[in-house]
């Protein structure tokens, strides 16, 4: 998740650094431009929807699962879709409410699945390390 947040990060900060230019260099004012501030939400909103998405549905890893040889599937074994981040994504702001509950979860889970795991209908897989590398 670590690895994952400072991508993200990025990319949210360049998205941000675009919009600089609308405003003069200034933060976003909701109460002089509130439709801008709905767009720039949007697009946040988007990237972090789009990032998810692109790395689940085309390999079931983001850039930083694949370093700890992770991978994001549905309960069937076949990679998510758009449907599944969609429903994944909102089920994990569950798991993050109650100070991270849903995520420690998977200390006491047999099964080793977070709150929204368990909700969506995902897991996540070790891969071995022959699998890793190709």
């Amino acid at each position: 998740m670590l690895y994952d947040g400072l991508l993200l990060l990025a990319v949210l900060m360049v998205a941000t650094a675009l919009f600089l230019p609308l405003t003069g260099g200034e933060a976003i004012d909701p109460r002089t431009n509130p439709l801008l501030e709905f767009v720039y939400r949007a697009v946040l909103v988007l990237l972090v929807v789009g990032f998810f998405g692109l790395f689940w549905t085309r390999r079931g890893q983001t850039l930083g699962m694949a370093s700890w040889r992770l991978r994001v599937e549905r309960e069937d074994g076949n990679l998510l879709g758009w449907g599944d981040t969609l429903r994944r994504l909102g089920w994990s702001l569950l798991s993050l409410l109650p100070l991270g509950l849903g995520y420690l979860w998977i200390v006491f889970d047999p099964l080793r699945r977070a709150w929204h795991d368990r909700l969506s209908g995902t897991r996540v897989v070790v891969l071995p390390k022959s699998a890793a590398r190709g």
